[in-house]
């Protein structure tokens, strides 16, 4: 999975409701929405730069602390996800020998969700990813992210 312009779509309301969740000190909350809410942007138009405007949500691209910031949101959809698997909203892949259950796999803005093949895991995860579009600002870009089915038909998939 692939979230849309991940970096442009994070809601400054949510990250910092993380942070306050996670206990940041009120100190640090007012320095990262600082960095944040001070960004400025023009628009090339025909090789010319058009008047600077505020940003209104979304974090920098290349700011060294961006990647730091997106890695808290995703927290908190980890989080959100680990309270569905421990009220069997959703299923994981349950590992042989009694190893761990997985159930995702987080890398900088893709993640990977494994989990049990049935059409309700399916549905409660499309409900998790829609109340998680709705708090965060992050929504799942179609076009980058795959479906796989692991022992099951090809029509099954689609």
């Amino acid at each position: 999975m692939d979230f849309e312009k991940a970096y442009d779509h994070l809601n400054w309301k949510f990250l910092d409701s993380v942070m306050a969740q996670m206990k940041f000190p009120d100190k640090w909350r007012s320095w990262i929405y600082g960095i944040v809410s001070s960004a400025k942007s023009s628009v090339l138009v025909n090789g010319s730069p058009t008047f600077e405007f505020k940003c209104s949500r979304g974090i920098r691209q290349g700011d060294p602390i961006s990647p730091f910031l997106f890695i808290l949101a995703m927290e908190a959809f980890s989080f959100l996800l680990n309270k569905d698997l421990a009220e069997g909203l959703f299923i994981g892949f349950s590992t042989p020998n009694n190893g761990p259950n997985i159930s995702h796999l987080l890398y900088a803005d893709d993640e990977m969700i494994i989990g049990e093949w049935s059409r309700e895991n399916a549905k409660n995860l499309v409900r998790l990813l829609r109340c998680f579009n709705l708090l965060s600002g992050l929504k799942i870009n179609l076009q980058k992210s795959s479906f796989y089915g692991v022992g099951v038909s090809d029509a099954a998939v689609k």
